[in-house]
């Protein structure tokens, strides 16, 4: 064995330990957003906070910086995309982001957002912004610190924080992408109003006995392709899925009786996100090659399911007839065609989980319009309720009328990730790229969708997206999967193809 394999076996070895390690840290924060007993908060908070230490201490230990200083001086890695390359270029990336972070610092903020969690789930259920505001002060300071901590060159503060969940992306880049998306989006959100049709909705929120919605929903994710002897479904306050690491991957919902695309659409979402994280090679776990490339393709991922694939018509024409037989009373006397205009509706709403495909990006981008301000400082998270409500209003002429509906209504916040927001606008730019792709190369898609078929689509995405691990950043696979840069113009492209015929633009 040479010298460059024996010190990269040494690297993958230490990395393989700091993922063993962040991964008992992940089982027990889905535990706390699932099963914890309330009084349990105050212990797992201490527990969260020792394992973070811990996996700080690992993560940044001198002999993985000696290692990856003695293989770049070899310079005998091979091609800059091979598997032995991007390990070390990520974990590079990796070490030197987790260096500049004190352990303090990393300790306390798995502390304080463990705690705040608890405390949003209790202020959103009673709509109480006072009582989570506390909270959120503390979270937002750590933040600030880490962004000051990280450093971010000629950008902005955000920037450090944004670079964790989208590696090389900057908040300029992103508001060039959304500016273009906007304006488009603006003018497609007018015309449709002024169509002055308005499908009936209300068909939704008959009663949708949970039961049932939990079987239908586990049957679809399943015939999609999540494969439930590598994981499951549970019910949370705000659903996410969490790959926990290889044959453990956690989808989490959340149910109403009375509104039928909630959870359904949720468990399409996290089913997508599952797919991703069941589809990444295990023989790499623990290494770059067996991570997701950032949190914007993770989000072309469920967000392509849920709504690429799940709010279809093909898609209905298979499961509508099973929908039909799981909820007789709301759906037995409602057509494919009012059900599937129901839930394309288009139209100004509080939720972002709940919005539309065509105004729920401009929810995305009053966040992100939010959290730049809330970390530079110019934000106080004590005028955050006011003005919520006022942007909010700018971009969808409603008001909140309470802050579960406004500016409590998501976690994100309370769990630390500030930065995030923004990469569900970009995954819903890179689904469309991908899914577009993926019909020229597959053929008609949307023919198998309506014969409940959709291995080649997962198989598609398997190979060309989930089993490259991170061997290239997100805007260079995009190009290497779809031949062009990201570009907005398919995502209007799809919302155009589908609106246009139900609101006869």
């Amino acid at each position: 064995m040479t010298t460059t394999a024996k010190l990269y076996d040494e690297l993958i070895e230490q990395l393989q330990k700091v993922t063993l390690l962040k991964s008992c840290s992940e089982l027990l924060c889905w535990d706390e957003q699932t099963y914890l007993p309330a009084e349990g908060a105050e212990h797992r908070a201490s527990q969260l906070s020792l394992l973070a230490g811990i996996a700080h201490e690992q993560a940044t230990t001198p002999r993985i910086g000696e290692l990856l200083s003695e293989l770049e001086a070899a310079g005998d890695t091979g091609d800059v995309d091979s598997p032995l390359a991007v390990n070390i270029r990520e974990a590079r990336r990796n070490y030197n982001r987790a260096t500049r972070l004190p352990k303090r610092l990393v300790e306390e903020t798995s502390r304080v957002i463990s705690l705040s969690q608890q405390a949003w789930v209790s202020a959103r259920k009673e709509s109480n912004f006072a009582t989570f505001l506390p909270w959120l002060e503390k979270v937002v300071a750590l933040k600030r610190e880490e962004a000051e901590a990280i450093g971010y060159g000629d950008g902005i503060p955000y920037d450090a924080l944004l670079d964790e969940y989208e590696p090389g992306a900057s908040s300029a880049e992103i508001e060039a992408s959304f500016s273009a998306l906007r304006d488009e989006l603006v003018e497609l959100v007018a015309a449709i109003r002024e169509s002055g049709k308005q499908p009936d909705i209300s068909i939704l929120t008959r009663s949708y006995p949970i039961e049932a919605q939990r079987t239908f929903g586990t049957a679809v994710a399943r015939q999609i392709g999540f494969d439930f002897n590598k994981g499951r479904l549970d019910v949370t306050a705000h659903p996410f899925c969490m790959g926990v690491g290889p044959g453990d991957c956690r989808l989490t919902t959340r149910y109403d009786e009375h509104h039928f695309p909630g959870a359904f659409f949720g468990t399409m979402h996290e089913a997508g996100h599952g797919i991703y994280e069941q589809g990444l090679n295990p023989g790499a776990y623990g290494t770059p090659m067996g991570e997701s490339v950032s949190l914007g393709i993770h989000e072309s991922q469920s967000r392509m399911w849920e709504n690429l694939v799940g709010r279809s018509r093909p898609f209905w024409s298979c499961f509508y007839s099973t929908a039909q037989k799981n909820f007789p009373e709301a759906l037995g006397d409602v057509g494919v065609e009012d059900f599937y205009a129901a839930i394309n509706d288009v139209r100004s709403s509080f939720i972002r989980v709940e919005a539309d495909e065509v105004t729920y990006n401009l929810h995305i981008m009053l966040r992100f319009e939010l959290e730049k301000p809330l970390i530079s400082g110019d934000l106080s998270p004590a005028d955050l309720p006011e003005i919520w409500n006022e942007s909010f209003t700018k971009y969808f002429d409603i008001t909140p009328p309470n802050d579960s509906q406004g500016c409590l209504q998501d976690i994100h916040w309370s769990a630390g990730l500030i930065g995030y927001f923004p990469t569900y606008a970009l995954g819903n730019m890179y689904a469309s790229q991908f899914f577009a792709t993926a019909r020229e190369e597959l053929g008609d898609l949307p023919e198998c969708f309506g014969r409940g078929e959709f291995a080649e689509l997962k198989s598609w995405l398997n190979s060309n997206i989930h089993m490259r691990g991170k061997q290239f950043r997100a805007h260079r696979l995009v190009e290497v999967v779809t031949g062009e840069p990201l570009s907005h113009e398919p995502l209007m492209q799809h919302l155009h193809a589908k609106y246009d015929a139900l609101y006869g633009l």
